[in-house]
């Protein structure tokens, strides 16, 4: 039985890129970075989470960074030239990129909005993200995904 494809999946497939997709249990409702990478015995390094903020300008801007890092909000601001920008609220989730929390994937939005991913990610073979939906995540070349989804890469994690 061939796992059914998420429509992050469909559009990387229809772009001839590359991905390999890992799926993992969420029936214990842990679906934060941290749990997902543990579940997938992956380096949580190599695990990015997407985070979906609004500006000050009212633009949405997408963010993707290790699951165990946090967003630090001035360097994201800075990174998209947007006065500040913050987090919006799980409820408009769906409404604004059409996936839902723990699922919403950097691929396959409902519009491509401005994308960074911290630099980190340059240092990595592949960089795991969610694909589409709780339960599924997708590894692959972070430059390839990068430039696919038009993306920036910047340091906008808050220093541990």
């Amino acid at each position: 039985m061939s796992e059914q494809k998420t429509n992050a999946m469909r559009v990387l497939d229809k772009a001839k890129i590359e991905y390999k997709m890992y799926t993992y249990d969420h029936s214990d409702g842990a679906i934060d970075g941290a749990a997902v990478a543990a579940k997938l015995g992956q380096n949580p390094a190599e695990v990015f989470k997407t985070l979906v903020t609004q500006g000050a300008d009212k633009n949405y801007y997408v963010f993707a960074i290790p699951v165990l890092a946090e967003l630090d909000l001035k360097k994201a601001a800075k990174a998209v030239g947007a006065k500040s920008v913050e987090m919006i609220h799980v409820a408009d989730i769906n409404k604004v990129t059409g996936y839902i929390r723990g699922g919403c994937s950097p691929v396959g939005m409902k519009k491509q909005y401005k994308t960074v991913f911290d630099a980190s990610a340059l240092n990595l073979p592949i960089i795991i993200v969610s694909g589409g939906r709780i339960g599924t995540q997708i590894a692959l070349a972070p430059h390839a995904l990068i430039s696919f989804v038009r993306g920036e890469v910047c340091d906008i994690v808050k220093e541990m």
